[in-house]
C-alpha cells in the first residue's frame, strides 16, 4: 500500500513517548503524531524547552494531547527514574527512540556515568529505557519501538568493537557508532523479543535521509534559522536535503503503519529524502555476532539484563 504522510491513520486513545522531542525531527515526530489524536508524551532533558514544546503543538494541532517528562538518556539514574514513570503507564503503544547528539564534539566527553558521551547519549541510555519500559509495552497489545537509525551507517562502518573509545576518539566515529549500533539494537530487539514469546511489541528502525534544519518551518522556540542559514541549506536541495518535517515522516509510519512488521527498515524513498518506504539496512545492522556482543556490553554497562 502507498503511504500518505499527510493522511495519518488515526491513533486516538495509544499513546506515544518520544525522546528528545523538543526540537528538530523528535519535535516534528511528536507533531504528528499528535495529528493522529495519540496522546504524546515529550520526554525531554530541558522541561523548558519541553514546555515550548508542547505548546507549540497545541497552537499548530487543534485538541493536541501532549505532556511532559523530564529525561536525560545520557544520565542512567534519570533513565532509571522515567523507566518508572513509563512502566505505571496504563498503555504505552510507542516508544520513539529519537534523543541523540547530532553534532559530535571534537573532544571526548564522558556522561555522568563515565561512558563516552555520544554513545551513552545516542545509544545506551536509550538501550536501558527500553529495557526499563517493557513491561508497560508487553502489556499493551501492538505496541511498538522505533531506533532512530542514519544514513552514515552507509558511509561509515564498525563492528562496534571499541564503544568507549577511549584513545581512538573522532567525532564522527563516535557519532556513526552509535547509530550503528542503534539499527543493530533494534533489529536484534525484534529477534529477542520473537525468541522470548513477546511477539506482540514490535522492533522497527527508520532513518531520516538527509535532514536539515535550514529546509525546516520556522517555530518560535522550537526551529528559529538565521537567513544565511536558510540560504546555505537551500542550495543543499540539490544534493537531496530536506526538512526535517520530512525526515521525521520514516520514524512516524515505522511507529502507525498497520502494514508495517517488526525488523522492518524505513527511510526516504530517494535515501536522501521523499516519502518514506520499507529499505534494505547495512549487513553490519542486521549482522547477528555483533548483535550479540553489543547486547551483551550494554547490559553490564547499565549492570543489569534486558530480557
Amino acid at each position: 500500500m502507498s503511504w500518505n504522510p499527510s493522511s495519518l491513520p488515526d491513533q486516538s486513545g495509544k499513546t506515544f513517548v518520544v525522546t528528545g522531542a523538543n526540537a528538530g525531527l523528535g519535535y516534528f515526530t511528536s507533531e504528528q503524531l499528535a495529528g493522529t489524536g495519540a496522546h504524546v508524551v515529550l520526554a525531554c532533558r530541558n522541561l523548558a524547552k519541553a514546555d515550548a514544546a508542547a505548546a507549540a503543538i497545541r497552537a499548530r494541532v487543534p485538541g493536541a494531547s501532549v505532556s511532559v517528562l523530564q529525561l536525560d538518556v545520557a544520565d542512567l539514574q534519570s533513565v532509571r527514574s522515567v523507566s518508572e514513570t513509563l512502566r505505571a503507564l496504563p498503555r504505552l503503544d510507542g516508544l520513539i527512540l529519537n534523543a541523540g547528539i547530532v553534532h559530535p564534539s571534537r573532544d571526548r566527553q564522558v556522561s555522568l556515568d563515565g561512558n563516552e558521551l555520544i554513545f551513552a547519549t545516542n545509544f545506551l541510555g536509550h538501550f536501558a529505557l527500553t529495557a526499563g519500559s517493557l513491561m508497560a509495552l508487553r502489556r499493551t497489545p501492538g505496541s511498538r519501538v522505533v531506533s532512530l537509525g542514519s544514513l552514515i551507517s552507509r558511509l561509515m562502518d564498525s563492528s562496534l568493537d571499541d564503544l568507549q573509545l577511549a584513545t581512538t576518539y573522532n567525532g564522527w566515529k563516535a557519532y556513526a557508532q552509535s547509530k550503528i549500533a542503534m539499527q543493530v539494537f533494534g533489529f536484534e530487539l525484534d529477534r529477542r523479543l520473537r525468541a522470548n514469546g513477546a511477539g506482540m511489541v514490535q522492533s522497527l528502525v527508520a532513518h531520516p535521509g538527509y535532514s536539515i534544519s535550514g529546509l525546516t518551518p520556522g517555530i518560535r522556540s522550537i526551529n528559529e534559522v538565521s537567513r544565511g542559514k536558510r540560504v546555505i541549506d537551500g542550495l543543499q536541495t540539490v544534493i537531496g536535503a530536506q526538512g526535517k518535517h520530512r525526515g521525521a515522516w520514516s520514524t512516524v509510519r515505522a511507529a502507525i503503519d498497520p502494514d508495517a512488521q517488526g525488523g522492518d527498515y524505513f527511510g526516504p524513498r530517494l535515501l536522501t529524502r521523499g516519502a518514506p518506504t520499507r529499505q534494505s539496512a547495512t549487513r553490519t545492522s542486521r549482522d547477528r555476532a555483533v548483535a550479540a556482543r553489543l547486547w551483551e556490553r550494554a547490559e553490564t554497562l547499565i549492570d543489569e539484563p534486558f530480557l
